[in-house]
């Protein structure tokens, strides 16, 4: 299931009308079902207990999305809609991704090596429109990156 641009524009629209952020928005197959994913996150960052998203929030952009989805892809497959948070585990795959993990602990693999390695941990300290930069002073262009996201450690 492939969205387009102005229904991708459209989900962002609504879900920032009702006080959220659109992290991703996620089209996959589990189990042979098709899922419609769309990842929000809060948009006040005061504190911390702000920015969780609760299963009411959820709920709620839920409610209001279905309405637009169903008009907006009648001819789609049968697909389940969830919506949840990106998670304390999450891909990041956009400059605001990365400045939204700016202090949290990253895993980074690269196309090609740097400094001898294809893959990197640490801590997330900057980054800019072409270039990250973790707290062991290693320094990542943004266009080498293959796959990068944040992790917890337990």
């Amino acid at each position: 299931m492939t969205l387009s641009p102005s229904l991708e524009e459209k989900i962002k629209i609504l879900v920032e009308s009702l006080g959220f952020g659109l992290y991703d928005i996620l089209s996959l197959k589990e189990n042979e079902n098709q899922i419609l994913r769309i990842c929000i996150t809060k948009q006040d960052t005061s504190n911390v207990e702000s920015q969780k998203v609760s299963l009411d929030d959820c709920q709620e952009v839920s409610l209001a999305l279905s309405p637009l989805l169903d008009v907006e892809m009648p001819d789609f497959e049968k697909y389940y809609l969830e919506v949840s948070s990106p998670g304390i585990e999450r891909v990041l795959k956009t400059f605001e991704h990365y400045k939204g993990a700016i202090n949290e602990l990253v895993k980074i693999k690269t196309f090609q090596e740097i400094e001898g390695k294809k893959e990197f941990k640490g801590r997330l300290v900057s980054v800019d429109e072409s270039v990250l930069v973790l707290g062991n002073d290693v320094k990542i262009p943004l266009n080498a990156i293959k796959k990068a996201q944040t992790y917890f450690k337990w």
